[in-house]
């Protein structure tokens, strides 16, 4: 089975996609690790790599690609990516599609409790790399990032633990209810 797990910075998708691989014993293929390494490869960090990503597509299609070709040659995966709900999907790469999303101020506090820095400026940061990303999203491929329709399962992630939410998701994809 593949899971595919989308969702805003900070909404806590990548560490429940991690709780998932980790209890169901699957495969965790991240988008968001491979775009750190890209932004480490061309010494820039992420808003600024994202700025950049802005005029070369071929940053976000060579992800994307990336992805599409791992999700394709494993059959128990998880993939974590904003964009693996609709990868999936543009693909018909069979796969339950679940989007974690959280409030900004939520996804604010804790982008600063994992990488620290001023709340005001990881707030900025964040807004302006979800409307990079969803203008390029809607550039490259035609895809409306707000359409949540295509996913299987959303979950709320503001008052649920990422354990919680590993549960729900287990619960739903019918993959076990053990937790």
């Amino acid at each position: 089975m593949r899971i595919t797990i989308s969702g805003p910075p900070g909404s806590g998708k990548t560490t429940v996609a991690k709780i998932l691989a980790q209890k169901l014993g699957f495969k965790l293929i991240s988008g968001g690790d491979i775009f750190r390494e890209m932004a480490k490869e061309h010494n820039m960090d992420l808003v600024e790599f994202s700025k950049y990503a802005e005029n070369n597509w071929g940053v976000d299609r060579e992800i994307d690609r990336r992805l599409v070709e791992l999700a394709k040659e494993n059959d128990n995966v998880i993939i974590d990516s904003r964009l693996s709900g609709w990868l999936a999907y543009l693909n018909n790469i069979p796969a339950f599609k679940v989007y974690v999303n959280a409030s900004l101020p939520v996804r604010v506090e804790r982008i600063w409790k994992r990488e620290g820095g001023e709340l005001e400026k990881i707030k900025e940061e964040s807004i302006y790399r979800e409307k990079s990303e969803k203008l390029r999203y809607k550039e490259i491929y035609n895809i409306d990032f707000n359409d949540l329709s295509i996913y299987d399962l959303i979950v709320e992630s503001d008052n649920l633990t990422p354990e919680e939410i590993a549960k729900v998701i287990m619960e739903e994809s019918g993959v076990g209810v053990q937790c």
